[in-house]
């Protein structure tokens, strides 16, 4: 049986793309408190099935697939700009292809618009007029407003035309920055992205018998299974630890182990990956706000889909991105690596960053680690200490060295130095696991 949480969500992505929803209108209608209505129209807005608009309320978008993540809605850009919408409000729930700067003469300008288009142009009448016709939207920068005749036709062709107070560079630098941002979130591989879904997912029901439990096992040959009540919701899991010297007639909500670990499909796998690493887990329930199983993950599923993100290119760059790239092996010691401070790796002081020297620490201990043992590592705990500061612009060398290596763990020590000096000092521990 469905939660009213979760019956508020399937009200929401059953209404039509571009109609405006309250927490009002939400309660009247299924009967819920309001209250219960703006915890779910929240949810709604971090699914992305809503926006919520300054000025103008919250409407229903169409949510976006994760190949088209990259592309803005009209409405996302009104927030990413701190407009007002000046008309046009019917389509704000509309997807923009591309953006447009208006810094030319308006017959060239045209040759760039057609429909789907941003024009991010200032007090220039004529071209708003123009671009909304041709079936673009229209962004007015420098706080300027639109001509009453443009803000109707705006409303009747349900093209938005929103004012910023940001100059045109700025405005587009502020989109470039978000279509980026979401570049880099589309590459991010989530549990949904990976998970079994409930309806591929061997289940037990937790007033069934341990005797239930080695049926399925020995069908299936799982290691484990969650455990759900009438309704759904997950209350355990059960493993073959767990039935061990137990009797067939025990009922399995008595040797299961409850409040298992749990992750949602919202959860990035590299995050689910550590905490079944730290855990020492091979299954792990995906579970939906509300705590209803949606289906599991395995360590095996997780591994092959970390290994299949390395191999892929990117298209965002991010921090830890660029401060990798500035890595070089040192051809007659492969162990150690090199690298020019960047002003990306600096802190506040123009010094290399206690987070960027991690970040290529990191990095460096699991190159070496991987030269000795096939499989993977994380690092389960690090110490790190400056001796000197290091510029900006200092090349500074990395010489990892393994100070001893058990089936498990690793350790790591690590000598840092810059222009023949002793920089820094630290030690890591990894966590091994096989592939």
């Amino acid at each position: 049986m469905a939660t009213k949480h979760e019956l508020i969500l399937d009200y929401i992505e059953g209404l039509t793309v571009g109609e405006k929803i309250s927490v009002r209108q939400v309660a009247k209608a299924l009967s819920v408190s309001e209250g219960t209505a703006y915890r779910a129209i929240k949810e709604a807005e971090n699914q992305k099935l809503v926006n919520t608009i300054e000025r103008v309320g919250t409407i229903r978008i169409e949510k976006k697939k994760k190949e088209n993540i990259e592309r803005l809605t009209y409405a996302e850009v009104v927030n990413i700009v701190d407009g007002l919408v000046l008309g046009g409000r019917g389509g704000l729930h509309k997807t923009l292809t591309k953006f447009v700067i208006g810094a030319m003469q308006l017959d060239d300008m045209m040759r760039y618009i057609d429909a789907g288009s941003l024009l991010i142009v200032g007090n220039r009448l004529k071209a708003h007029e123009t671009a909304l016709l041709a079936g673009a939207a229209v962004l007015v920068t420098g706080g300027f407003d639109a001509s009453d005749d443009v803000k109707k036709l705006a409303d009747e062709l349900e093209l938005p035309v929103i004012s910023t107070s940001y100059d045109t560079f700025t405005v587009a630098t502020m989109l470039n920055r978000a279509i980026y941002d979401q570049l880099i979130e589309k590459e991010i591989l989530l549990v949904e992205d990976i998970l079994t879904p409930l309806s591929d997912t061997v289940v037990l029901l937790a007033k069934e018998k341990v005797d239930n439990f080695h049926e399925v096992n020995g069908r299936t040959s799982h290691s484990g299974y969650p455990v759900v009540d009438k309704n759904g919701k997950l209350v355990g899991v059960i493993t073959s630890r767990d039935v061990i010297d137990k009797s067939k007639d025990e009922l399995i909500e008595k040797v299961m182990t409850r409040h298992p670990i749990t992750v949602t499909g919202k959860t990035s796998v590299a995050s689910a990956g550590h905490s079944m690493i730290w855990e020492g887990i091979d299954l792990m329930p995906v579970v939906t706000e509300a705590g209803m199983l949606a289906g599991i993950i395995s360590r095996q599923n997780v591994l092959k889909a970390l290994q299949m993100t390395q191999r892929q290119p990117q298209q965002g760059e991010t921090i830890d991105d660029i401060i990798k790239n500035q890595m070089k092996t040192i051809p007659e010691q492969p162990h150690t690596i090199e690298f020019t401070v960047i002003p990306q790796m600096t802190n506040q002081f123009g010094s290399l960053s206690y987070g960027a020297l991690t970040t290529l620490l990191t990095e460096a201990g699991n190159r070496a680690i991987k030269m000795r043992k096939r499989g993977e590592s994380v690092p389960e705990n690090m110490s790190l200490y400056f001796i000197k500061h290091v510029q900006l612009g200092s090349v500074v060398v990395v010489i990892p060295r393994i100070l001893h290596m058990s089936r498990r763990f690793v350790k790591v020590d690590f000598d840092i130095l810059s222009h023949g000096d002793l920089v820094a000092k630290a030690m890591i521990m990894y966590q091994l696991f096989e592939r």
